[in-house]
């Protein structure tokens, strides 16, 4: 279970965008892992990017120092012993792919199986922080999967 919680960390990211485009507004919102419960809130005010934890499915992370550039954003992760840099790019406006950038100590298990995954997050609309999560089955794509996949 720790595995996938960090699998899911690792693969938080949208269209192509220049560096100068803002699309901050975009990620400010719930946004949830897809075929699962796990969701956070990006919460992004006067320059500043906090990620908080909504539902992680009872395992407890801390993200640190965070920023975003055009239709990227970028945190600092630590769960279980290890640390990283997780990347998100949006996709479309309510959608993004989510990996982990980099995950130290390699040898860490946690690290060898995000390599080369991603997972896809969708953003919740209408959605406040006070939100409840949904049921598990209200996240999973049109064909069931959970949106995890492999980067190419």
């Amino acid at each position: 279970m720790k595995i996938a919680v960090l699998v899911l960390l690792c693969c938080l990211a949208g269209p192509t965008a220049a560096a100068d485009e803002d699309y901050s507004a975009w990620w400010n919102g719930i946004w949830a892992a897809e075929g699962t419960l796990f969701s956070v809130e990006v919460v992004v005010e006067d320059g500043r990017v906090e990620v908080r934890q909504i539902e992680s499915l009872g395992f407890q992370w801390s993200s640190g120092n965070a920023s975003i550039s055009g239709a990227n954003l970028r945190m600092e992760v630590e769960y279980a012993g290890v640390s990283g840099i997780i990347e998100a790019r949006l996709e479309e406006r309510n959608r993004a792919a989510v990996f982990a950038r980099s995950c130290l100590p390699e040898y860490m298990v946690v690290c060898v199986l995000a390599r080369g995954r991603q997972v896809l997050f969708r953003k919740a609309v209408g959605e406040t922080r006070s939100a409840q999560p949904t049921k598990s089955g209200d996240l999973r794509g049109s064909n069931g999967s959970t949106g995890c996949r492999n980067r190419g």
